[in-house]
């Protein structure tokens, strides 16, 4: 005969080793929190809107990789009514605080009095030897039981896992112990993410590692992962498959999935609808008053570059001397500080303004410019030259 010496014994549940305490948000503000990811806000503003720390938002975005996870994915089901939600808990809670019994907490709830005793018994807070409920902690134990953990294909296929990260670092030989060169990859300038010496030059991508088995192993079925399965890998810190610094080997160089529906939201925060191009006088397009100016900066070899201001009318052209500033290619430039290059916006706004007040007033009444960074600081334009600045649609010319 079986005694129990506590009656937290009587709940059934393994030991845990280290419950630590529930976490400070739900199913429910995770949810929220996934959703106004997707719609495109930061971190902090999608942590502000599910109720939450933004220091706790930063933390589950960088934790999960910037990928939601599958519960909260625009393709996961509903939850099931099979199962007590966090409300139904906070009524037992309620209930049993008030002296209710079992059958009366079932009765009120509209749920069967076995699925009560069993609620009461295995996701009751056991810390101090008993056998309390409380709703937030209930909760917490319930999702803990739930959870079905899944290891990743490449954590169970060693074979596979060489394989991928030894074409994601750029370390291939044959079995000769020759190396094999990667795919010529040509640099494209993209200047953001961290690079080291250009490993990414040599590395293969996903896609082609993932098209790639099924050329190199034909008739080995396991060897066979989706480039989706890879990026997972990299960006996901709790798979532990991948290497998290193999991420400087990518394309982007990014440590984390950066969800699309934020970067459709990037734009010039300097432009504004009201000094779009549609928004310029009729007599700007009929190039019948002179006066009206478009401008457009060229950039040459070594980031040189050089302005260009074209009168409509008249097609009279004047150019910006944009020379280097002092300490280019000496200095480390400072972070959010003028570009070197002699092409920045303050660069670019005193060539105008020293090239344009050459003019009488009236040849100075408008500039187009496209929606290029240098023109940040277009509102100095209007004030030290007197030049209503407009900018032209994304994309076009």
């Amino acid at each position: 005969m079986t005694r129990w010496k506590r009656r937290s014994d009587r709940s059934g549940r393994a030991p845990l080793r280290s419950p630590g305490r529930p976490p400070v948000a739900g199913r429910n503000e995770l949810r929220r929190f996934w959703a106004a990811i997707a719609s495109g806000l930061s971190s902090e503003d999608a942590a502000a809107s599910a109720n939450v720390p933004q220091a706790v938002g930063a933390r589950w975005f960088r934790k999960a990789g910037g990928m939601p996870p599958a519960m909260f994915g625009p393709s996961a089901k509903p939850h099931s009514g099979r199962y007590l939600s966090f409300a139904e808990r906070e009524e037992i809670a309620l209930l049993r605080a008030q002296g209710c019994t079992v059958q009366e907490v079932a009765r009120r709830i509209g749920r069967a009095a076995s699925t009560i005793s069993r609620e009461l018994r295995r996701n009751a807070a056991t810390r101090n030897g008993g056998l309390e409920y409380r709703a937030s902690t209930a909760q917490w134990h319930a999702e803990r039981s739930a959870r079905r953990p899944k290891q990743a294909k490449l954590v169970l296929n060693a074979a596979l896992q060489a394989y991928v990260q030894d074409r994601l670092a750029g370390l291939v030989e044959a079995p000769s112990g020759v190396p094999v060169p990667g795919p010529s990859v040509s640099w494209k300038g993209r200047r953001h993410g961290p690079r080291q010496d250009r490993r990414w030059a040599r590395a293969w991508s996903p896609e082609q590692i993932a098209r790639r088995l099924p050329v190199d192993f034909p008739d080995d079925i396991t060897m066979r992962i989706s480039h989706e399965a890879i990026y997972q890998a990299l960006f996901v810190q709790g798979r532990g498959a991948l290497r998290r610094e193999l991420t400087a080997c990518l394309r982007t160089g990014r440590v984390l999935r950066m969800p699309r529906a934020r970067t459709r939201r990037r734009g010039k925060n300097f432009v504004s609808s009201e000094i779009m191009i549609s928004q310029r006088p009729v007599e700007v397009a009929d190039r019948a008053v002179p006066g009206h100016w478009e401008g457009d900066l060229i950039l040459g070899l070594g980031s040189s570059a050089i302005g260009t201001l074209v009168e409509r009318k008249t097609r009279f052209t004047m150019l910006l001397h944009l020379p280097r500033m002092i300490g280019h290619g000496k200095e480390a430039r400072i972070k959010n500080g003028p570009a070197l290059a002699g092409h920045g916006t303050e660069a670019v706004c005193e060539a105008i303004t020293r090239t344009i007040t050459t003019l009488p007033e009236q040849l100075r009444r408008s500039l187009t410019w496209d929606q290029g960074a240098e023109m940040a600081q277009h509102a100095r334009l209007k004030i030290d030259a007197g030049l209503q600045v407009y900018f032209c649609d994304p994309q076009c010319s």
